[in-house]
């Protein structure tokens, strides 16, 4: 049979072109996640987010990889929400949120009356923005709620990276991107590995980390901006360390997933952080590692209880 949703929705796609959208988009049902319908509308919407956060202009190459971003990140912001509606959470911190919109606008060098410029000219409602800027920092509210009283940070591990970044005059940082995904339970762990390196190798680190990453840098290809040595975890900094620039690293192991690292450069500053400067970035990274690995476990858990129905017929 012919799938006649999914021609509207590639010829609605392939209608996007560098500034200038079609005027209306149809509004027929794509699929539901849970109790949460997503329209062609949506996913077309979606889209544009896609590209102008990322600076980006519309080609037919781009056409499916695209599609499937924006189904991905619709689906994962979709499950959030209901796991907000059913713990009736909506608690934001407006300063949070109007510096969360200005880093958009920073990270594509414009201010935000810009971003909403080009969001009209794209025919975009920036409160489609807003709302996903919302959705994002509802969530990390809850996981904290949730897990405040778990967050423990070794002292011992802490102490150990002090002393070494105490003895050090010149300390390095890296600009790196990441990718974390979830292992598919009753699979090989090699060959998921295995799979994971080649498609990284035909499709490009940061096409795989959009379409495939469950961290919250996959939006910006697995961004991480430049990292400071003395903050890297001992358990992931051999493998950035030791990854010469360009390249990619070996694939860490973690309780969160399967962690794989791409170093764009590299640079030497002077260490001018007090001891204390040291320990609360190392403490507050140790605390945002917990976090994140919250967030994933419980979204995989809620994820787990909702049924997603594609209407492709």
């Amino acid at each position: 049979m012919i799938n006649i949703r999914k021609i509207i929705l590639l010829t609605l796609i392939s209608l996007l072109c560098a500034g200038n959208v079609i005027a209306k988009i149809s509004d027929s049902l794509y699929m539901t996640v849970g109790n949460k319908p997503v329209t062609l509308s949506d996913i077309v919407n979606e889209i544009k987010i896609i590209l102008i956060l990322n600076n980006e202009s519309y080609s037919e190459d781009k056409r499916d990889k695209l599609q499937e971003m924006a189904v991905k990140s619709i689906i994962d912001r979709s499950i959030k929400r209901i796991e907000l509606e059913r713990n009736n959470f909506f608690e934001l911190n407006p300063l949070d949120f109007e510096n969360e919109i200005k880093n958009l606008a920073t990270n594509i060098n414009v201010d935000i009356e810009t971003l909403k410029n080009i969001c009209a000219s794209n025919d975009l409602d920036f409160s489609i923005i807003e709302d996903r800027v919302k959705a994002d920092l509802f969530w990390n509210s809850l996981i904290f709620q949730l897990y405040k009283n778990k967050l423990s940070v070794s002292s011992n591990e802490i102490d150990e990276q002090l002393k070494i970044a105490q003895n050090k005059k010149k300390i390095e940082e890296y600009l790196i991107s990441e990718i974390l995904i979830k292992p598919i339970e009753g699979e090989n762990l090699e060959f998921q590995i295995k799979e994971l390196k080649n498609k990284i190798k035909v499709e490009g680190f940061e096409n795989v980390a959009k379409t495939l990453s469950v961290s919250e840098s996959s939006i910006k290809g697995g961004d991480l901006g430049w990292v400071n040595e003395n903050i890297i975890s001992k358990k992931v900094k051999s493998a950035i360390v030791n990854t010469p620039v360009d390249a990619v690293s070996e694939v860490v192991i973690l309780p969160e997933g399967i962690l794989i690292y791409k170093i764009r450069d590299k640079r030497e500053l002077k260490n001018n952080q007090t001891l204390e400067e040291t320990k609360e970035r190392l403490v507050n990274l140790q605390k945002q590692k917990i976090l994140n690995m919250h967030s994933i476990s419980h979204y995989d858990k809620v994820r787990k209880t909702i049924i997603i129905n594609f209407f492709n017929e």
